[in-house]
This record gives structure tokens, C-alpha cells and sequence, in this order.
């Protein structure tokens, strides 16, 4: 299983990837996040699902922009898609055969020469895809379960960059906790509009624990801090049954 966060705002784009990889018993630490940059040009892609239809795909599409100049997001998403499909129509039979879902989720984002903004896009398995926009300011693929909550009750289209990461690396932090296959080091990528620079950082566990920790006390002190008088009428009721006991 693997977490992978795409956030897109007003001011730019956010990706987070945890780089956990579970074969068997076996753990690894491989990069998801694969960005590509030229002149006008910049685009990050992470994946979920089987690592060997993902690197396939990869490699399929960094030889399609050897020869071609996409200048539009959606061209290259598109493109992408198709170097899914290829994968799927040479290996999805076999590796059904073998036991194995061919289960490639993409989220692609970035922005080309002819793009009037930033884009973010979410590709499915099957190689057709949905763009995000305004009312979905993020999308997750992997395990998603347990950090959407803190997603859908702070982002925004408005917010910023920064408040982008904390939220963003917070969804993983909670999802960490709850899972044993999502783990550190995480690798971010950053994208200012306009600017046709994606910046990279890798954090490992000791760059972040304290802000872990001091997230789950301040979870403590705020949950102090939430009012009681609603739950008078209920605990009233134990009262009164102890003393009619």
C-alpha cells in the first residue's frame, strides 16, 4: 500500500508521497514521485499500485517526450494514459494469472507552456481521467482512509502554499499512526504558478517526529477544551439510576 497527496491551490501545486514499498515480509524505500522538467515545462506523477506496471509505464512515457513537445497538461496526461493502457493490454493477463489486480491510479499535476494555470489530474487503472478544480482542491490514492478528515475540514482553494504542506503532511502523520504499511521518509514536491520550477524535499522520520508529537497533544488540549454541558442530560441519567440502585 502506499499514501500519495496531490493538493492543488491558487498559488501553486503540492505533492506528498510516502516511499514505503511491501513485498512479502520485505520493506523497501523507492522514490514515487517522478517529475519532469524543461524549458515551460514541469510535471510531477505518483502512482499506486504494482511498482512493475508503474516503472513500465514510466519508462514508456519519458521515450514518448524524447520525440514529442506536449504544451498542454492535458495532452500529456492523455499520453500518459496511454502508456497505461499499453502496459495493461501486454502484461494484465499474466499478472492476473499470477494472483495479481492491475490497479494503476495516477495523480499527474504541473503546468505546460500553453496552460493558463496549473492543472491536477487523477488517472484511473483503465486510463481515462478526471481533472481537479475548484470545490476538490486535493485527491489521494493508496491508502486514503484516515487522513481525509483533517483535508476536507482546513483546505481550500484559497489556502496557502504552506498551510498546504502542515495539512498535508498532518494527512499523513494520521494515516501513519493507523497503518502499518505508510511510513517515513515522505518526499515533497512543491509548484509555485507560473513559475515552471517544481522543488523536491525529502523528510525523514527525525525531521518530522516533533511535529507529530506536538500535533497529538495539541489534539489533546483542544479535545479538553471542548464544552460538557451537552452530555449532562445522559451521564444525569446514570445518576439516577445509581441512586435508584
Amino acid at each position: 500500500m502506499t499514501y500519495c497527496l496531490g493538493i492543488k491551490v491558487k498559488e501553486g501545486l503540492l505533492a506528498i508521497a510516502d516511499t514505503r514499498i511491501t513485498s512479502g515480509t520485505d520493506t523497501t524505500v523507492k522514490k514515487k514521485i517522478t517529475i519532469e522538467q524543461k524549458d515551460h515545462f514541469s510535471l510531477f506523477i505518483m502512482t499506486s499500485g504494482l511498482r512493475s506496471a508503474r516503472d513500465k509505464a514510466i519508462v514508456y512515457f519519458n521515450e514518448l517526450l524524447e520525440t514529442t513537445d506536449f504544451n498542454k497538461m492535458y495532452k500529456a496526461v492523455n499520453a500518459f494514459g496511454e502508456q497505461v493502457k499499453r502496459v495493461i493490454a501486454e502484461d494484465k493477463a499474466s499478472l492476473e494469472a499470477a494472483g495479481f489486480r492491475f490497479d494503476l491510479n495516477t495523480i499527474i499535476g504541473g503546468q505546460l507552456k500553453d496552460d493558463d494555470e496549473h492543472k491536477l489530474f487523477l488517472l484511473y487503472p483503465e486510463g481515462n481521467w478526471v481533472e481537479l478544480g475548484q470545490g476538490a482542491p486535493y485527491v489521494v490514492i493508496g491508502n486514503s482512509g484516515h487522513g481525509k478528515a483533517i483535508l476536507n475540514r482546513i483546505l481550500t482553494e484559497d489556502s496557502s502554499l504552506k498551510l498546504a504542506l502542515k495539512t498535508g503532511f498532518l494527512s499523513f502523520d494520521s494515516t501513519r499512526v493507523s497503518s502499518n504499511n505508510v511510513d517515513f521518509p515522505i518526499d515533497v514536491a512543491v509548484y509555485k504558478k507560473d513559475s515552471f520550477d517544481i522543488i523536491q524535499q525529502r523528510y525523514e522520520k527525525k525531521d518530522l517526529e516533533y511535529i507529530s508529537a506536538q500535533w497529538a497533544e495539541e489534539l489533546k488540549l483542544a479535545l479538553e477544551h471542548i464544552s460538557e454541558d451537552w452530555m449532562d442530560t445522559t451521564f444525569n441519567k446514570l445518576e439516577e439510576i445509581k441512586t435508584e440502585s
